[in-house]
Order: C-alpha cells, then structure tokens, then sequence
C-alpha cells in the first residue's frame, strides 16, 4: 500500500512539474495589444460608429439635471416616473419634454458597460475618439452614437443617418464606416442598413433600398434581439426592475421603442397551461385588452386614476393611453416585420455575437379559466401545474438572461436542424457564442478579441 501511494505521489509531481513547464509557454488571456499592434501603422481602417443599446445613453432634462441614470440613490430606490414622455393628444406623438442624451453609459456603481469597448478600441486597437463635425486627428477614429431610447427607433435611424453623413464628409465624402451596434442598437442599425432615414411602418409594403450599401462595411451585433425579446413583454406587463423598485407599466408604455421590442409574431411567445402554444399575435390589441395586461390591468388602471382628483381628467388620461398604445402597438408590428422581409443581396459584412449560458426567458404561460385568466411570468411561479409539463424547459431557452440565442439569430426556433422561417430573412457571415450575460458582453475578452480581428482583417 506504501508503495502504491508513493508511485502516485511521484506521478503527481511529475504531472504538476509538466504542467507548470507548458503553464510558462501560455497566456492566461489573449494579450490584445500584442495581437494588434502591427496593424496600428495602417491609416487606411475605416472610422467606427458604436452604438449603445436600450438605456445605454445618459439622458439630462433641461436643469441639466442627470435623470437616467442619475445617483446611485436615484437607481435604487426611483420609479422613474419622470421619464414618461409628454403625449401630444393630437398628433399622439412625443411632445418636447426638454430631455436629452448626454453620453454613453460607461460604467455606474463600479460595473462596466461600455467603457471596456472603448478601451479595447483604444489600447488594443489605436482608434482615436472623435465628435462629427470635427477633421479627425488620427488616422483610425471611432464615433458614439448616443441617442434618447425612449423615442420611436424610426427617428432615432434618421439621427444616425445624420449622424454617419456627417463623419462621411468628415473623412472625404465616399468613406464607409463600421458598426459595433448593442443590443436594441443593432436593431436600429438593421433597419438604418435596409431602409435609412425613410419610414416605412406606415404601411406593409417595406421597400428595401439598401441605404447601407456603400456606407457601412462591416457591422457587428452584440446581443440583438433580432426576434424580439419576451422580456420586454414582461416589463409592459409587471413593470421593469431597476434597483430596489420598478418603472411602472404606464411609464414604459409612453416609450415607443419598446414596442418595437416585442417577439416577433413567428414567435410561440405564448403558451397554455398544457404547455401548448396559442395562436395570438403579441401586436393585437384585443390580445392585451382580452387579458387584462398593462393598461388595461385594473391595477395599473386605479394607480393612474389616483393621481388625478378630477375623474373626468383620469378618464382623459386613461383614454390618451389607450390611443398611444394602439398607435404605437402596429406600429411596433410593421417594425419587426419590415426587419425580416427578404432582400436580394446583403452588401455589408455582418457578424454576430451573443449570449447562450444564461437560461433565459423565451415564453409566458397563460391559464384560462370560467373565473378569469391568470399570467406566469416565471415558471417558479406555476407551482404544480399540469402533470407531465416541464415548464422551466418550455419558458427558459439558453440566451444571455435577456436575449434568446434563437432570437439572436433571428430564428422561431431553438434547434439548429430546423430550417429557417421563410419569413424570417437574416443574411450573417457568421455568428459566435459567448458565456456572458446581457449586459457583460461587452466586457468579454473573447468579444473583444474577435471583434478587432473582423474589424482590422484584411479580405
């Protein structure tokens, strides 16, 4: 036995010794730097527009007050009620409310957002910051789009637009640039590529004209919900958690773009309890008005009511809420579809990048009975339910915690044998999975990596 245990022993430092021989030929992480900077001497790289996704942006009211997202008191314990967009009971479109975006969100209470893709483009990459309208002073420079979320992403693309001309010109007129789009981001620069500054949810025709061709090269989407996000359902419907409380279905539904958020209706976004899906379109608005969601939940309906003392004033009000939701509603549906329609060609470079170690949400399930209907959002919350459903395994898909991987991808489905939805059209050069949630993907060092890789390679 002494004998035995010995020969282990010395089988277990020989193991050890090699180990830490080949463990001083490795690097513990990509040494990006090293990797890149013989590429730092060409002067020929086009500029980068880097986009924030959904709350990504600063926003600062006219006291130049910070209201989003402001202290660390601010986040923990605020409803957020003074983001609600003024509604113009005419137009029922966004009146001036004075707010508007300052910066990127960087880092807030010691967490990262976006400053380590900044720094990956500055220290790995030798990309300079520059603001359009200015002659850039290096020869690789980077741009940050940083926009009001809150507003319909249509007029945000005509921003960008504006805001991709101008460097353009900053560079010579003819230059392309690249993208590196977050999140909602990504579905902003989708639609900028196919479509730019024209509107095409005014109906159901979505004419493609490739706006994007000869004035972006490569893009890179970073955790897109490029079929919607069943989350976002979840925040119409229970509110948004932000620190200790949450933002208020009637606050979110004054947001425009987070209808265009929504699963895309080839989604099987709902589910009874047998765990079979429901044919409803998650656009209709008989859907929301049948189940009682949002503001049409008699709850959110009493708390608007209780801030008026004049009941023909909350009336009003509730009235108000009701047009802008069916407004923005459709409008919503002929953005995810004008997203998906086919096109003949794709003349920029697209990569994708994303989430598929965190179980996140992919359905909600409903019971209906003769006395009413009842929402889980959760499948913790079914309790038994019906014998021989799996309901974590029906409602949870791998994804980033809030993007799908199948919605990364634009597909219905989460199994790869399956064909693609005819009617989901999303031409990729290739995507790359990462083990990060939503909002830590950009701080993934295999995302960095690989995103200065496809930005700097050459054909």
């Amino acid at each position: 036995m002494y004998r035995l245990a010995l020969l282990a022993a010395r089988l277990l430092a020989i193991a050890a010794a090699a180990a830490a021989i080949a463990g001083c030929a490795r690097l513990d992480k990509p040494d990006l730097e090293r990797l890149y900077a013989s590429t730092t001497g060409a002067d020929d790289q086009p500029p980068v527009v880097v986009i924030p996704g959904l709350m990504g942006t600063r926003l600062q009211d006219a006291r130049g007050r910070e209201v989003w997202i402001g202290s660390l008191r601010r986040a923990l314990w605020s409803r957020y009620d003074d983001l609600a967009l003024k509604l113009d009971p005419k137009t029922l479109t966004p009146a001036p409310d004075g707010i508007r975006p300052t910066g990127i969100t960087d880092s807030f209470a010691g967490r990262d957002f976006y400053a380590s893709i900044i720094r990956t483009l500055e220290e790995a990459g030798g990309y300079h910051r520059a603001e359009p309208g200015a002659p850039p002073s290096a020869a690789r420079s980077y741009y940050v789009f940083t926009y009001d979320w809150r507003q319909d992403n249509v007029e945000t693309v005509r921003r960008l637009d504006q805001f991709i001309e101008q460097i353009r010109r900053d560079h010579g007129g003819d230059v392309p640039v690249d993208i590196i789009a977050h999140s909602m981001g990504g579905l902003i620069t989708r639609y900028y590529l196919r479509y730019g500054p024209k509107d095409v949810t005014l109906d159901n025709r979505f004419p493609v004209n490739f706006h994007g061709e000869d004035r972006v090269r490569r893009v890179v989407l970073l955790g897109t919900p490029n079929l919607g996000s069943v989350e976002s359902l979840k925040a119409f419907i229970a509110g948004r958690r932000l620190g200790l409380r949450r933002v208020p279905p009637e606050v979110l539904v004054t947001f425009p773009s987070f209808y265009q958020l929504f699963p895309h209706p080839i989604n099987d976004w709902l589910l009874d309890a047998a765990g079979e899906p429901l044919d409803l379109d998650p656009f209709d608005l008989e859907v929301w008005q049948r189940f009682e969601w949002s503001i049409f939940d008699p709850e959110v309906r009493a708390r608007i009511r209780e801030r008026f003392d004049d009941p023909a004033a909350a009336d009003a009000r509730l009235a108000l809420l009701e047009r802008w939701f069916h407004k923005y509603l459709e409008r919503g549906r002929r953005f995810v579809w004008s997203l998906t329609v086919e096109m003949d060609r794709s003349p920029w470079q697209l990569v994708v990048f994303g989430g598929d170690c965190e179980l996140t949400p992919a359905r909600l399930v409903v019971h209906e009975t003769d006395a009413g209907s009842g929402l889980y959002l959760h499948p913790e919350t079914i309790g038994t339910g019906k014998p021989g459903v799996d309901y974590a395994r029906l409602m949870l898909e791998p994804g980033d915690g809030t993007v799908t991987k199948a919605s990364l991808l634009a597909r219905n489905v989460l199994d790869p044998l399956v064909p693609r939805h005819p009617w989901s059209f999303f031409p990729l050069d290739y995507p790359l999975m990462l083990c990060a949630e939503h909002s830590a993907l950009t701080g993934n060092l295999f995302f960095q990596d690989n995103l200065l890789h496809f930005l700097l390679h050459r054909d």
